[in-house]
């Protein structure tokens, strides 16, 4: 089967976009015109890892591109930028619990990857994409991460799912990582998630304190909203926090 002309991987930089990327680099998978990798605030191991498919991907012909929105917490603590909303927890003031939008994956992670995709097919913001003008963009959603597969909300872009074609989980992946020399892929997520759970928290404090200290210091931080609500004299009814308990993060 011929690759299409326009076929590139969004990259995390996590256990399935780099299982598919190592698909596609040892040719059992077509190959992609580029990877778009759309890191940010993430843990040091996970640019190194980065670094590692960069001279994969390199040897395979497949080029890398890093693309960025900008960093997350420093726009949340910048009196002077726009707060992107993160899907922190909220505590209000009389004890109601809540959680706030989640704006982040759209802004700091598609967002900036549409950019890429428009100007690689040479029609850059603001000019229309002509009809017809496609990109396959390669997902890496395995089995137990279907509900996350969709299309993409844009008509440029089809949204296709190798790991789901080859009925990979994810546990798939990381056997074949590690059958290839790649053990210990990280998971690509912000520092300062939300989502992970004790054991991420407790392995960052123990493993990692420089940047466990940067996810405290950020919790402490957003307390009472973001830098620029504060600035603008709107403080938060209520109150943030990174831990779903609510209660500060150290």
């Amino acid at each position: 089967m011929t690759a299409p002309i326009h076929r590139y991987l969004s990259l995390g930089a996590g256990v399935q976009s780099s299982a598919t990327l190592l698909l596609a680099a040892r040719g059992e998978i077509p190959t992609f015109t580029a990877a778009v990798a759309d890191t940010g605030w993430e843990p040091t191991a996970v640019y190194q890892h980065l670094q590692r498919l960069e001279g994969i991907a390199a040897e395979a012909g497949i080029p890398i591109v890093r693309v960025s929105a900008g960093n997350i917490r420093a726009d949340a603590l910048d009196p002077k930028h726009r707060f992107t909303s993160m899907p922190l927890f909220t505590l209000g003031p009389d004890g109601e619990r809540g959680m706030a939008r989640r704006q982040c994956t759209s802004e700091h992670k598609i967002k900036p990857i549409k950019a890429e995709v428009r100007r690689r097919l040479g029609y850059p913001h603001p000019r229309r994409v002509p009809v017809g003008v496609v990109a396959d963009i390669a997902i890496g959603i395995s089995v137990d991460e279907i509900h996350r597969a969709r299309d993409a909300d844009v008509g440029y872009m089809h949204n296709v799912f190798p790991l789901l074609e080859l009925g990979w989980r994810r546990s798939d992946c990381v056997a074949y990582l590690e059958r290839h020399g790649l053990p210990g892929t990280p998971k690509s997520s912000c520092i300062g998630c939300t989502f992970h759970d004790d054991g991420f928290w407790t392995a960052l404090k123990t493993d990692s304190p420089a940047e466990w200290a940067d996810a405290v210091a950020f919790d402490a931080a957003i307390r009472h909203g973001s830098a620029r609500a504060n600035a603008d004299g709107h403080p938060l009814r209520g109150q943030f926090f990174l831990h779903r308990q609510r209660v500060p993060l150290d």
